[in-house]
């Protein structure tokens, strides 16, 4: 399957085709950081292509597809960089193994520990497991947006030993068996917050402070947002537009990752000018979050009508405009679902 399109510019590499053909046609260790959200086994099918992971016929048969995509982003990351991967626990068929025997979601009980699986096939593929922050999620907006019976007050009332959870998201860290070579260094510390919290406005005298690191207490406010498990602090409607780019057999709660997400990542795991990859790349919102925060980025989509949006999207960040102008014309970003949910 040859590359279908390509847009590429100086800050930018976009390609319209499968991940795992484009990946091996990139030299080896170029790439600085990877994040990506992979297509959850069952939960949507994006696409009725029999290359888009998410249509595979089992829970195992997604792993050995999967297991392609790990090992060519080993190849490409250099030593010591970091593959950062957002996830989160999936509905299966029951608990155990025999949740794993199929793909379909709402079919039954019990959830499927999709990260603790994408966990260990990295580690297969010369990753060391460094770590996950879980994104918070508001149980009402869950509710009111999935109408799930389990999440529902009247659940507590009649039976609260079924009631459910608002699941957070994760995002994984894994970095690459190596030295680094380059660190990714911030001399004088933070100097921005993808958040919505406020900055204490008594901290803002020490943003960028060239002084004893210690008492940059700017960069140490943000660094202790960044360092915590549990990121509560994500604004969920931070996103790219995407609906334009829906088809008529799509899911209906698809939806791309925070740029909040995706800028703490590029922030804390690569230096201006590097290159980040994102093999799922979706309606571009990992290489657009790469370009707003200085780096390059290379982006692989497999399904046309998202690949055409990204570029929409991209030509909005290259022209200048952030993303403040970006959202104030998109009705979409009012929605409360989170990535994939």
């Amino acid at each position: 399957m040859a590359i279908k399109d390509q847009t590429i510019t100086d800050q930018y590499a976009l390609y319209n085709g499968d991940c795992i053909e484009v990946m091996r046609s990139l030299p080896d260790e170029r790439v600085d950081l990877s994040i990506y959200s992979p297509p959850f086994c069952g939960l949507y099918n994006y696409s009725s292509n029999e290359r888009d992971l998410s249509n595979c016929r089992s829970y195992q048969e997604f792993f050995v597809h999967y297991a392609f995509v790990i090992a060519e982003i080993a190849r490409l990351t250099k030593p010591g960089r970091v593959s950062a991967v957002h996830v989160m626990d999936v509905p299966g068929r029951g608990n155990g193994e025999s949740a794993r025997m199929g793909c379909g979601a709402n079919v039954g009980t019990g959830l499927i520990d999709f990260p603790g699986d994408v966990i260990r096939a990295h580690e297969t593929h010369g990753f060391i497991f460094a770590g996950r922050r879980a994104i918070w999620k508001e149980p009402l907006g869950v509710r009111n947006r999935t109408m799930a019976k389990g999440l529902a007050h009247k659940q507590i009332v009649e039976d609260s030993t079924l009631c459910d959870v608002a699941s957070a998201d994760y995002l994984l860290m894994f970095r690459k068996v190596g030295e680094n070579a380059v660190p990714v260094s911030h001399p004088t510390g933070l100097h921005s917050y993808a958040g919505e919290r406020q900055i204490p406005a008594d901290l803002h005298r020490f943003k960028g402070h060239v002084g004893k690191q210690t008492e940059n207490r700017f960069s140490h406010w943000i660094w202790r947002q960044y360092a915590s498990s549990v990121w509560d602090d994500i604004r969920i409607d931070r996103v790219l537009p995407y609906k334009e780019s829906r088809e008529p057999d799509d899911e209906r709660h698809v939806h791309p990752l925070q740029l909040d997400v995706i800028e703490r990542a590029c922030v804390l795991w690569s230096n201006p000018g590097e290159i980040v990859l994102t093999p799922f790349m979706g309606v571009g919102s990992e290489v657009y979050g790469a370009v707003l925060n200085g780096r390059r980025g290379i982006g692989i989509e497999l399904k046309p009508s998202y690949y055409r949006q990204a570029v929409k999207n991209l030509a909005s960040c290259n022209s200048g405009a952030d993303d403040g102008d970006l959202f104030s014309n998109n009705p979409d970003v009012r929605a409360e679902a989170p990535p994939r949910d």
